[in-house]
């Protein structure tokens, strides 16, 4: 059995989860998989109940499930709160909490919209590549930090084990797909990557049959618009990926298309990288896709379902092909649905 703690949060986040769920759902009959799905209150519709934005009551559901389904968080009510109140405070406490050391975006384009990118067609055609991004140090959260009226300073700071780990997470991701890594640092410059590409060459030991690459990040940022399919695998420390993952997210078109997850040892959540659009909130106009993507990649990840998740992305691919669009991936001439047609459109192609 399966346990899934669905948190919708604000905006378009419960009718995308809701679109996410009708999936599951669909994937657990088909497939005779016994899945539970248990759904708490997060962001400001929890702050809005329980005047607070994650409950002890939620947060302990997250830590006793094996995959959390996340929608999407904050919107103009709650903008005015103090810092440690607002909805985005509660997200990194999850993150913080259920220990979530690497982020997981893959830079994959579907056939039917290689066309809604603003690089050209033969250039992105085939892209496929996932960035892994490490998410609990480096200068976000290395100590001293501050600032003055004469200068400010921040430190870049990774220890051995926080290398480690990530580097042998994108050795294991890379060895399910191409078994190729590229390893993206600065260190020409930078000490702290040096370090980094020492103990990511000395974890390679254990993966004799993965092609490793290392690559400075300014070369990197230029390779994955001038060549994106070259890529198969990346991983890199946490701002070099807040920067990467974005631009590779949005060489493949809208961000209403694209997924992630957030890994630890024991737990991940999943969810669209998209915020929570609350202007067009509760006018069945989301688009649905990422956060169905988001649900495949919980099924590859966490489940070990690779075959369920490829049947997920083929589904997607089968509704696109039809010519179904939502608004935000539309272009002249396209039939423009609702979450709802869409939904149902995969559903209907599983």
């Amino acid at each position: 059995m399966f346990k899934i703690v669905s948190i919708p949060g604000d905006g378009i986040g419960p009718e995308v989860v809701a679109s996410a769920v009708q999936v599951i759902n669909k994937v657990a009959a088909k497939h005779g998989l016994d899945i539970s799905i248990e759904e708490h209150l997060f962001g400001g519709a929890s702050y809005d109940v329980h005047g607070e934005m994650l409950t002890d009551e939620t947060l302990e559901a997250c830590k006793n499930c094996d995959a959390v389904l996340l929608g999407a968080v904050g919107g103009p009510k709650w903008e005015n709160l103090p810092h440690d109140k607002k909805p985005e405070a509660a997200l990194l406490r999850v993150r913080k909490e259920l220990q979530l050391f690497a982020n997981f975006r893959p830079a994959k384009v579907y056939d039917a919209l290689v066309n809604a990118s603003s690089l050209k067609p033969e250039i992105l055609a085939g892209t496929d590549f996932m960035v892994i991004r490490e998410l609990t140090g480096g200068i976000y959260f290395g100590q001293p930090r501050g600032y003055d009226d004469n200068k400010g300073w921040n430190t870049m700071v990774y220890e051995y084990h926080e290398v480690e780990r990530i580097a042998r997470l994108a050795f294991d991701a890379a060895m399910k797909r191409k078994k190729r890594l590229v390893s993206i640092d600065k260190a020409n410059v930078l000490e702290c990557s040096q370090f980094w590409r020492n103990i990511v060459h000395e974890v390679h030991k254990d993966f004799p049959e993965v092609e490793l690459t290392d690559m400075y990040v300014d070369n990197a940022a230029m390779q994955i618009v001038r060549d994106p399919k070259q890529f198969d695998v990346i991983v890199t420390k946490n701002l070099f990926g807040d920067i990467l993952s974005d631009i590779s997210g949005m060489i493949t078109g809208s961000l209403g298309m694209l997924p992630s997850a957030s890994i630890g040892n024991t737990h991940a959540l999943y969810e669209p990288i998209h915020g929570s659009a609350p202007d067009i909130a509760g006018q069945n106009k989301a688009n649905p896709i990422a956060t169905i993507a988001s649900v495949a990649m919980m099924f590859e990840h966490s489940f070990c379902m690779k075959n369920v998740a490829d049947e997920i992305y083929q589904a997607i691919e089968t509704a696109l092909a039809a010519g179904l669009r939502t608004a935000d991936i539309a272009q002249q001439g396209d039939r423009v649905v609702s979450t709802t047609d869409i939904t149902t459109a995969i559903v209907e192609a599983l």
